[in-house]
């Protein structure tokens, strides 16, 4: 499952490509791009990004695209706020908060900023005005703003996140899943901006290093070594394998004691130079712990 880490922006883009994509009308995000050959087409405002034709990097030097040089003492983000009370614009709603509570202000005058009400942003960028399309909502326990739906995710106090509403009652919980480094690039997943995947023993370890692990046939949890995959079918030609293989006379009846990885079972089973069976779950992650 995936999750977004990131506070709430908008689009954005310091170049040609993207400005123009900010730049929405009241019927709708049509936009026309004269340098290329149609590869953009009608966008609804919710739309992160237009359909692409240009490569990878190009796409994502433009998400990257003045990050952390824009925003406030408070966020680092590329969006400013338009005040619904005031209908002034801020950096955030706490800068908003300083100002208009100011001691050189009218005490008849001040007040605080009504932050649920809030339905447009602008682009630091391009300077693009733009409602909010996100979803937005406020989580207390992660104690960030998130985009999907409050709906749709739950905050598990545990793990220290908010999960897909999906899994809420059969998720494995670990303390402060979340609130480590990823175990491939060490990069912390809570701040992170790319998607995070919680494997079945609970750990968490970013989308595309999860990906990466398999295509070099790594398929244990980095962390306890349980697999992070279904594996019936490869421990059947384990099976097959190991029948075919029988092993000399000399190791035939020699046992081992084996430590499961899957399942935690400790026991005794015959010796095999190529892997070593759990009895218990059947698997052949395990480690031999003696003999």
């Amino acid at each position: 499952m995936s999750f977004p880490m990131e506070e709430v922006e908008i689009k954005h883009s310091g170049s040609k490509e993207l400005e123009l994509f900010c730049q929405q009308q009241n019927e709708g995000c049509k936009i026309n791009d004269e340098e290329s050959e149609g590869s953009y087409s009608q966008q609804s405002c919710g739309d992160t990004m237009p359909k692409q034709e240009s490569n990878e990097a190009e796409v994502t030097e433009l998400l990257e695209k003045g990050f952390v040089e824009y925003g406030c003492s408070h966020y680092r983000r590329r969006c400013r706020i338009k005040a619904p009370c005031c209908g002034e614009i801020f950096d955030c709603r706490h800068c908003h908060n300083e100002s208009k509570n100011n001691i050189n202000v009218d005490q008849k005058l001040r007040h605080d900023l009504p932050r649920h009400q809030v339905s447009q942003v602008i682009c630091s960028l391009c300077g693009t005005e733009q409602e909010t399309s996100k979803r937005q909502y406020h989580c207390d326990g992660c104690g960030i703003c998130r985009i999907g739906g409050r709906e749709n995710f739950f905050h598990c106090y545990k793990c220290g996140c908010c999960y897909s509403i999906l899994p809420k009652n059969s998720h494995p919980c670990v303390e402060g899943a979340m609130h480590h480094d990823c175990p491939i690039c060490f990069e912390f997943l809570f701040e992170s901006r790319y998607d995070v995947t919680v494997l079945p023993c609970g750990h968490t370890i970013h989308t595309d290093c999860l990906k990466e692990m398999r295509n070099h046939f790594q398929y244990a949890c980095p962390l306890c070594s349980k697999s992070v995959c279904d594996m019936s079918k490869v421990w059947e030609k384990f099976d097959k394998e190991i029948a075919a293989t029988p092993m000399s006379e000399l190791y035939q009846n020699k046992m081992v004691s084996i430590l499961c990885n899957d399942c935690g079972k400790k026991s005794e089973v015959r010796f095999h130079v190529l892997a070593r069976k759990c009895p218990n779950c059947k698997s052949y992650n395990t480690r031999q712990t003696r003999g």
